[in-house]
């Protein structure tokens, strides 16, 4: 019963006082929303950084030196790009110190004409007999069958497999596809063979409305996996040095990128958030010190009607707690809808890939969000708490009247 009469309480003297109850509940959805959008982003770039490079499976990519930003920009904001050197290249890298496998890729952009079926796709020849990076996510189909006129699509590519795709007047079969990495220079891409890749370029003058400028003597770039003992960085050095007209990058090196462009939205996110929270906190305890001195007569009559002071130190706190509780959770709701909404456009401003957690992390980070909200309120309200506990019964009637 005396539970019951607890809530009882709270919830009438919440309902009492529309507009401050109005204004804690959205100043702690504020703080929650801004809390957990922040760490949701975070974690879907950090997560999406985690699997798409591990999904490239290449410890060093060699391309062209003049084309070294435009490589990097592929790989960050997966923006389809064209650039190509001489495959002598490929042989060069493999007699390189610390070179364990060398494989090769050459890209075509796909166009938006009637000769592609899908527009605005990498198209990424490789060579099957060498690769390392493509075929062994595949786990329902093996990279020693594939024929020159197979297909592997990325997640973006709107396909399935066992259905065909036609670019530049060549129909290839669906016979994989990759699951979601959150980088669009993997989702966005479709994988065939060199040969098929070489075989199209040179029939596109007649079977497309558009030619393909890339020759057998051409490819994109190098996919370098490191012997042990060698670290990616040395050996890119090695690389660049040994081999005329190329650049190596070490992958390493371009996530560094991405968690730098990371680490500055972090800490803004983070900035605005710790001021947020510090204006709830005080704005929280102030006016719980305001109710207290409001309720005085009424704590005063409760106390002399036989409520403890442990009853009275718990019934603001109660209210804290449901207030902040309620922010809590309209805050990441409305942080949640905030971030699916504007996904799109921070992926595109901010040039991040992403990629969505696990449903299990995402009720963490909605349960976490809302405990701290409710843990902020009741830390606000603990000293004027214990001020209406420690008030004596005629004391706050005589002062309340």
């Amino acid at each position: 019963m005396k539970k019951l009469g607890l809530n009882h309480l709270a919830v009438r003297n919440i309902r009492r006082k529309l507009f401050r109850t109005v204004s804690i509940v959205l100043s702690v959805a504020a703080v929650s929303g801004t809390l957990f959008s922040a760490t949701l982003v975070i974690y879907s770039v950090r997560r999406s950084i985690a699997v798409g490079a591990g999904r490239l499976g290449a410890d060093v990519l060699v391309v062209p030196a003049q084309d070294e930003s435009k490589a990097r920009d592929a790989l960050i904001s997966g923006q389809p790009s064209e650039y190509y050197m001489p495959s002598k290249v490929l042989d060069e890298v493999r007699q390189v110190e610390g070179v364990e496998k060398a494989t090769p890729q050459v890209f075509i952009k796909s166009s938006p004409l009637s000769c592609c079926g899908v527009s605005n796709v990498l198209l990424i020849g490789f060579d099957p007999s060498t690769d390392f990076s493509v075929t062994p996510w595949l786990t329902d189909f093996s990279g020693k069958n594939f024929n020159n006129n197979d297909i592997i699509a990325g997640d973006e590519v709107p396909t399935m497999t066992g259905r065909t795709l036609k670019f530049y007047g060549q129909e290839f079969n669906v016979v994989g596809t990759l699951a979601r990495t959150g980088m669009r220079y993997l989702d966005n891409s479709a994988f065939i063979t060199l040969n098929a890749a070489y075989k199209m370029a040179a029939q596109s003058g007649t079977k497309a409305l558009k030619k393909v400028n890339v020759t057998p003597d051409e490819i994109s770039t190098v996919l370098v996996k490191v012997k042990d003992g060698y670290t990616p960085q040395r050996v890119a050095v090695k690389i660049s040095f040994a081999v005329d007209g190329v650049k190596a990058i070490a992958s390493s090196d371009v996530i560094s990128t991405v968690k730098d462009q990371l680490s500055k939205l972090f800490a803004y996110l983070l900035t605005v958030g710790g001021i947020v929270w510090v204006m709830a906190l005080l704005l929280i305890g102030v006016v719980f010190s305001m109710i207290v001195n409001e309720r005085q007569r009424e704590i005063g009559l409760l106390r002399a009607m036989g409520a403890t002071k442990g009853f009275m130190f718990r019934l603001l706190i109660t209210e804290a707690a449901m207030l902040t509780s309620a922010g809590g959770i309209l805050g990441v709701a409305g942080g949640g809808i905030v971030v699916y909404s504007f996904k799109n456009l921070l992926v595109k401003e901010l040039s991040v890939p992403y990629l969505w957690p696990s449903p299990g992390l995402i009720i963490a980070l909605l349960v976490g969000c809302i405990v701290v909200s409710t843990i902020t309120g009741i830390a606000a309200a603990l000293y004027p708490a214990s001020i209406s506990a420690r008030m004596e019964p005629y004391e706050a009637i005589r002062k309340g009247e």
